[in-house]
């Protein structure tokens, strides 16, 4: 935990935020452990559990805030649960992946541009600011904002007033801000990336999450819940052995609660409804594990046997295979899509198929590039 957040935890001893949300009538206490389970599981570990007080005691005020920590460590989520704890949760939240967004489109992408106003500007657009209207506009990966962005994002936040690209009216902006980058900014400002006048702006009240090896207490709970939302989305989730969490527990996680997800999503694929042993992980999970005698006979036999496609007998009443390579292929597309934030060129590489194959197999499965990233809320 960085400095700022020790005094903040320090100072914060007043009635906690989550007492002011829970005064909203619309917010009564069922409906804030249900926002806490759908976008903060954050577990009962020590580290967490100042977080999760910080994140709530800042939600009903508008108070711009910034969230810091490793990609995939869940800042997106952390976003979603001040958002849904604030008196604005009845209004937008409206994400944007400033890292992922090219400069020179970036400042139409959040101001919106007028008919005309550059070559290809067909109609007039409504930027992610007018979208947010009344809610809260997440930016995340700020560090990776230009500076000259930074200028006009500055402008915003003193002035509240901004212009679509093209036109010369001032609009007014009621949009709370939510920051979330994993670059450490006080070292961009020395190395004059960052604006430091636009640090003090977001800086208001930093929230630093930590990293899924920093935590382990809090893995179980966290699977728990994603395999809650696998089951949501249709998915029949596995059960977890404790021989098979003892081992991801030594694992150091360096993709945080991505990589946990998409761990997951992809055993639910390949085992579904099923238990899941040490046999049944990935080798990277478990070929730095300290393997007990009769789990590191399994491992070997396994790995003598080579890749195996699916670990499970075949059900007397049989499968239709055609349905189910197809969800194995769903999935791989889909987290490919997460992994590159969307960008179907770089998912193709990773999946080693031509980027023609994957606009096919997309368009066939009904796959939207920007709503696969959007859907991961481990930033």
């Amino acid at each position: 935990m960085n400095e700022a957040s020790e005094s903040l935890e320090q100072e914060l001893r007043q009635p906690p935020g989550l007492a002011a949300a829970a005064a909203d009538p619309l917010l009564d206490a069922a409906a804030i452990a249900r926002a806490r389970s759908l976008y903060f599981p954050t577990g009962q570990s020590p580290r967490m559990t100042v977080v999760r007080r910080l994140v709530e005691q800042v939600a009903p005020f508008n108070t711009n805030v910034l969230i810091t920590g490793e990609s995939g460590t869940g800042k997106e989520w952390a976003a979603r649960y001040i958002h849904a704890l604030s008196p604005r949760h009845q209004q937008p939240f409206v994400p944007v992946n400033c890292g992922a967004i090219p400069a020179e489109l970036l400042e139409s992408e959040l101001f919106g541009h007028e008919k005309g106003a550059f070559t290809g500007a067909i109609a007039t657009r409504v930027g992610r600011f007018e979208a947010a209207e009344g809610g809260t506009l997440f930016l995340d990966e700020i560090g990776d904002m230009s500076l000259p962005m930074q200028v006009k994002l500055l402008r915003v936040l003193q002035e509240r007033v901004y212009e679509r690209v093209g036109s010369n009216r001032s609009r007014n902006c009621d949009v709370r801000i939510i920051a979330a980058t994993h670059r450490n900014l006080e070292e961009a400002i020395r190395e004059g990336k960052f604006r430091e006048d636009l640090f003090y702006r977001l800086n208001v009240f930093p929230i630093e999450l930590p990293p899924l090896r920093e935590r382990k207490e809090d893995l179980a709970e966290l699977a728990a819940n994603i395999l809650e939302r696998c089951q949501r989305s249709g998915q029949q989730p596995v059960t977890l052995s404790g021989g098979a969490l003892r081992i991801l527990r030594c694992y150091d996680w360096p993709g945080n609660i991505r990589e946990l997800a998409n761990l997951m999503e992809r055993l639910c694929v390949l085992y579904p409804g099923q238990p899941v042993d040490i046999a049944n992980l990935p080798s990277r999970y478990t070929a730095n594990a300290p393997l007990r005698e009769a789990d590191r006979e399994i491992v070997a036999r396994r790995s003598a046997a080579g890749p195996q496609p699916q670990d499970f007998d075949l059900p007397t009443e049989g499968i239709p295979l055609k349905t189910y390579i197809e969800n194995i292929e769903i999935a791989l597309i889909r987290r490919a899509l997460v992994d590159t934030d969307g960008v179907v060129a770089h998912a193709a590489e990773r999946l080693q198929i031509r980027r023609t194959t994957l606009a096919e197999k997309m368009k066939r499965y009904g796959i939207q590039a920007g709503e696969e990233a959007r859907a991961s809320p481990a930033a």
